[in-house]
This record gives structure tokens, sequence and C-alpha cells, in this order.
């Protein structure tokens, strides 16, 4: 039947196609759809329309009055989402109110009827269906994203999100539409478009296909973006080399992942060698570059002396510091001030420190002989470490003078002659001793009166614990900061035990970070020659002479639990220091797969579950296979300050009972009055550790 256009009210004539004024069209108060459509749904139809036309049309009736006298407007029985879209469009101007809309008159059928009938019987066309032919509009027309969006009246971003979905592998898809994989398990697949890796990964899955755990596995061999080198060498510069970043479309993932390790690393170090470079322009004799810290070099190391600064400078900061106080007046953060107030704080801030810098300088022996280790540091920025020696280098860099006053050089004759002389009688001796009044008194009558001194020594400082103080920290600086054990007078020999080599990547760790921060802060301020550390150590104030000891003892503190080296009292006393600090170790160390739970057993890894969260989180992870035990107690622990009891710090008062070696060499550990028997697991939890093991 051939279409009319209708401008006035229609005969009740049913089953004809008619076009209709937009303007003439209403919603019909008999419309199944109380819940109206969302703005999405309106914005998608309009953006349909536009580009292809109404595909379908609306299904009509006349509006009549009580009288059954037709108003000249339409009721849409079916289609009311499509004259909203419409209408949206004559507001953005696109066609006029007196737009003609195809519509299908129907007096016969019930309009409510009909309109449920529209809204019910119908069948949505799967997902999967829907991913594909997105690809299909992207490969075959070479469309992109936008214009995709633009014709379907959805954003860029889930176009995206639908275009990787079905680039996922057909076998997956398949899958998919199987109920074999959930949407959120196809999402994790398409991290990557790599079919072949999606098909291994997914052949490789067992029970538990939790989709943290397919993105876990997608991604094992790549570099997040939140890695140390990623964010040193920066997501342009590794594109602009040919990299490739992996991007999680369907969750946060902080930047994506960095496909290429080998390339990272490569433009890491060409990186870190263009800085060393800089750096060696500076003047030193070397300068090398490592992504992580040689801790093996084996070098002595100096640091920078104390150097005044000229009257100009020391004018100069005087007037800055006076500048900036009159500046940050009132304001208690950046945050707090005026633009144009808070640059020229941090202007006269910036200055205040690169003057301040002057007051302490390398020896120019040292920089002509000495060189700097460039090194990547745990949050991704480069730092400098200057004023290392080799050991070939160490005379030209750190002369001595000659030593004074310590006798004239042996002749091995005269020590032959004075030999064959021991038979001769004591008057002949005594003679000879008194015509050489400059020769050094014997060996053994030395030895005789530096024993007696030292025996002074020991009882006068004994009564002098002010002074054993500052002699017993000039011992343990001169030591561990110059490297001379004979430079102090008490037979006191700190050792620094390296724990690089016990657990891989500690000394790289923020912890040990602001260790060497500590030790540097005192190596700048120390005099450059052990002769003068005395007078050092003597000028601090009693405070800051403390803190130098405390620094000096804590470098020793070894806690170390060895299977070769048996030391349960030693161990005993770091408990009860550890008790004494209040040690709390969670504030720098978490459970994680690498750090703990990916190295125990399915049991230990239940209890530590049971304890840092609950019975029930515990129960629900028992019976997965160890590794996705493990990435799924890591999710579960984050946050709650789970230890090892280990790493736990004893209650003060408690009872710290020396460990006890078990029959196979190995250290059983008694419980603390906190872990006592009574308080051990109940029989629920007992019965997770066997079904774990």
């Amino acid at each position: 039947m051939n279409a009319v256009t209708e401008t006035v009210a229609a005969e009740p004539v049913s089953g004809v196609e008619i076009f209709v004024p937009l303007a003439k069209l209403k919603k019909s108060p008999r419309n199944a759809r109380k819940v109206p459509h969302g703005e999405a749904a309106i914005e998608a139809l309009a953006a349909s329309i536009q580009h292809k036309g109404l595909i379908q049309n609306l299904v009509i009736e006349p509006e009549v009055k009580e009288d059954g006298t037709p108003t000249g407007y339409y009721l849409v029985t079916a289609g009311e989402g499509r004259r909203l879209a419409m209408l949206l469009r004559a507001k953005r101007k696109q066609i006029k109110k007196s737009e003609p809309v195809r519509c299908w008159l129907d007096t016969q059928n019930d309009p409510g009827e009909i309109s449920l009938d529209e809204n019910v019987t119908r069948t949505p066309m799967h997902p999967a269906d829907q991913f594909e032919r997105f690809a299909e509009l992207s490969s075959d027309k070479g469309w992109g994203a936008q214009e995709i969006g633009a014709r379907f009246g959805v954003s860029a971003s889930v176009v995206k999100q639908r275009l990787r979905l079905g680039a996922v592998s057909p076998k997956l898809l398949q899958v998919y539409r199987e109920d074999g994989l959930t949407l959120d398990q196809l999402m994790a697949f398409a991290i990557t478009e790599d079919h072949a890796r999606q098909e291994q990964v997914f052949e490789g899955l067992h029970h538990n296909r939790e989709p943290w755990i397919i993105r876990r596995d997608m991604t094992a061999s790549n570099v997040p973006a939140t890695d140390r080198r990623a964010v040193f060498v920066g997501a342009d510069a590794y594109i602009e080399a040919g990299g490739n970043i992996i991007r999680d479309l369907f969750s946060e993932d902080r930047g994506g992942f960095f496909e290429d390790a080998g390339l990272l690393d490569m433009l890491a170090t060409e990186k870190l060698r263009e800085i060393a470079s800089e750096v060696q322009a500076e003047g030193w004799k070397w300068a090398e570059a490592h992504i992580d810290y040689p801790h093996a070099h084996g070098m002595r190391r100096f640091y920078p002396q104390t150097v005044a600064l000229s009257d100009e400078d020391e004018a100069r900061l005087e007037a800055l510091s006076i500048e900036y106080d009159e500046l940050a007046e009132g304001y208690s953060s950046y945050d707090e001030m005026p633009e144009d107030v808070a640059a020229k704080l941090e202007a006269v801030s910036d200055e205040i420190d690169a003057i301040s810098a002057k007051r302490y300088a390398y020896d120019a022996n040292v920089i002509a002989h000495g060189g700097v280790f460039v090194v990547l540091n745990h949050d991704g920025v480069p730092r400098l470490e200057r004023g290392f020696v080799r050991a070939e280098d160490e005379a030209l860099a750190d002369p001595q003078p000659e030593d004074e006053g310590e006798g004239e050089a042996i002749d091995p004759q005269a020590v032959a002659d004075e030999q064959a002389d021991d038979g001769d009688d004591d008057e002949q001796e005594i003679e000879e001793e008194d015509e050489e009044p400059g020769k050094p008194i014997s060996d053994s009558l030395t030895r005789d009166l530096s024993a007696y001194r030292t025996l002074a020594l020991r009882v006068a400082l004994a009564e002098r614990p002010d002074l054993a103080l500052i002699a017993l920290t000039h011992t343990l600086t001169a030591q561990l900061f110059y490297s001379y054990t004979e430079a102090g007078c008490l037979e006191v020999r700190p050792t620094v035990t390296p724990l690089g080599s016990h657990a891989d990547g500690i000394e790289d760790m923020p912890l040990a970070a602001k260790a060497n921060e500590a030790r540097e802060a005192w190596a700048e301020r120390m005099p450059r020659d052990v002769a003068d550390l005395w007078g050092f150590i003597v000028g601090l104030d009693d405070e800051k002479r403390l803190a130098l000891l405390a620094h000096c003892a804590s470098r020793t503190v070894n806690a170390l639990r060895l299977p070769w080296d048996r030391k349960p009292r030693s161990l005993q006393t770091a408990d009860r220091l550890a008790s004494a600090l209040a040690l709390d170790v969670a504030k720098d160390w978490t459970p994680t797969v690498d750090s703990y739970l990916g190295r125990v057993t399915k049991a230990h890894i239940v209890e530590a579950v049971t304890e840092g969260v609950s019975e029930d989180a515990a129960r629900r992870i028992v019976d997965m296979k160890k590794p996705d035990m493990a990435q799924a107690a890591e999710q579960l622990l984050a946050g709650t300050g789970w230890l090892p009891a280990i790493l736990r710090t004893p209650e003060p008062g408690a009872d710290q009972s020396a460990p006890v070696e078990a029959e196979d060499g190995g250290i059983v550990e008694q419980p603390s009055e906190a872990e006592s028997p009574d308080t051990g697991a109940q029989d629920g939890e007992a019965s997770y550790a066997v079904a774990a093991e």
C-alpha cells in the first residue's frame, strides 16, 4: 500500500503507512513503558536516525476528543524513544518540527498491548555478536572510534572497549557465547590482542577464573607502568623507540603495561648514561650508569667537606632568609598562598638551597681520581652517588703525610751486630748505652710501660662516662666512616653485615634509602682527615654526640636468622631491643606473593588470612591452587597490618624465650604469651590447615 503524507486528521483506517509532521506526534497515555528512556538511549537513537534514517516505523493512533472528534494529533503507541530522539534532533536544529515522520496507523489493535508487545516480544543481540560487528565496521569500512560512536550515539571510549572485545580470539568469543566465560572474564582477556597468548592463558586456567587472575597471567612477562624503569623512561620515549604499551580498557591499569622489558632496560640505561656524562663533566675521573646500585664495587668512599661561604654569599643568604620569612608569614602551605606569592617563595627557596649547597665541596684530589655511580631509585628518580675511589687511585685521591717521630729506619746489619753483642757483660752494655744517649728504650720496657699506661687509662676512663662516650663514638665512627681500624684506642670492632645477599632488592627499598640518607648526612659533616675526628666529636653537643653513637650502633645490628649461624641468645636480645623500640615493621612491609605468600606452604597462607582477615575469608580460598591462593591472600591482607611471627614485635613484658634448635638443625620459635596454646587455632581453623596441605 502506498504511503501518504498526513497533515490533517486521518480517517480511522487501520493498516496504512502515513507520514505525520513531528509536531503532530504525542506520547500515548497507554504506553506500557512507565520508566522513561534514559538520556544515553535517546542520544543513541538520535545518532542512529541521523546517519541511517528511521529504520523502524512508529505505531500510532489518532487522538480524539470525548465526543470522538479527531484533534489532528496522533498518539505514539510504539516508538516513543524514536519520537524523543527526533525531538532532540529538532532541538539541535538538525531538522524542523514539521519534519514528516514515517508511521504505521493502527486502530485495530489495543494500544497498550502493542506497546507491551514491542518491549517484551524481542530477543536482544548477544554481546559477542555486537562486539564482532563493531570490529567489522572498523576493519571493513575503516571507521575509527569517533566515527562509529557518532553513528551509534555512544562515546569513543565505549566503542574502543567493544572493538577490543571484538578483537578477542574467536575461540574465546565462542566460549563466551556458550556461557563458558563471563563478560568480566572476557574483558580480562582483552587486555592484549595476542590471540595465541589469550588461548594459552585460557588453557592454563584452573577452576578459579577470577578476572584479576586472568589479567595477572596475561601480563606476567610485561612491565607495569608503575615500575621505576617505566616511570624514568616515560611512555612517550618508549613508544617513540618502537615499544608497545598494553592498556586495559576495562579497569584501572595505572598507565598500562610496557610489553618489551628488554627495550625498556636499554632505554633506561641509555638515559642514565646521558646523566652520567653530564655529571662526569664536573671533573670526575669516571661515571658509571647502573639501573641497580652495584653493592659489590668494593671501593672506598669520600664525602664532601665543609667550605666557608664568601662574605657575599653569606650576606645574600641572610637577606634571602629574611625575605623567605616575610613571604611565608601567615601561611602554613603553598596551597594557601596566591599564585604570585607561591612562585616567588619557591624561587627564593631554590636560591637559598643553591647557596647552601656551596657549604660542601669535594676535595679536588677526590674529584680528579674518583667517580660517580648514577643509579635508578625505587621511585624512578635517578640517584647520584659521588665520591667513590678505586683501590689503585686511593693514594692519589688521599695522599697521607709522612709519619714523623716514629724513629729512623732499621738497618738489618745493625740488628745483627746488636744480637752478636748479647754475650757481653752488663757493664759493657751499660757503657754502650751511656755512650749512645739517643738510643730508643728496649721493646720489652716499652711493653711494660705501655701496659701500665693502658691499665691506668682503663681505670680513669671507667670513672669518666662522658669521655667513655666520646672514645666509643670516636672508635666506631673512625671504622665505619673512614675504614681506619687503628684510628681508635678502644678494641671495639664493629661489623656491618650486608643484607643484599640475604634478601634480593632489600637495599633498593625506601627503608634502605632512609638509612643511606642518614649516613650521608653525617658523612658530609665530618672532617676529611681521621686525625681531626676526635676534635669533631668533642665539639658536638651531647644530643648530637648521642645521635652519632646511635647511628653507628644501628649499623651493626644483626638479627639475621641463618641456618649455619646459631645464636639464640642474640636473637632473644634482638626481640628485647624491638620491644624497647616499639618496632612496627608493618609500616614498611606488606605480605605479597614475592615477599612472603608465594614462598610458604598453603597451610601458612591459610593461617595468615585467618589471623589477618577472618575465618570466612580463609575458608573461601582454602580449595584454590597455591599460585591463585597466594594472589588472593595478597589482596585480602592488603592494609590489614598482618605480619608473620618472625617480624612481630613481642609485647613489653612478654616471655621472650630464646629459640630452640630443632632436631633437623632448624630453628623452632617458642610461642610468646600472645601465641600460647590457649589462644591458638580453633578446630575449624585447624581443618583449614589440613585441607590446605
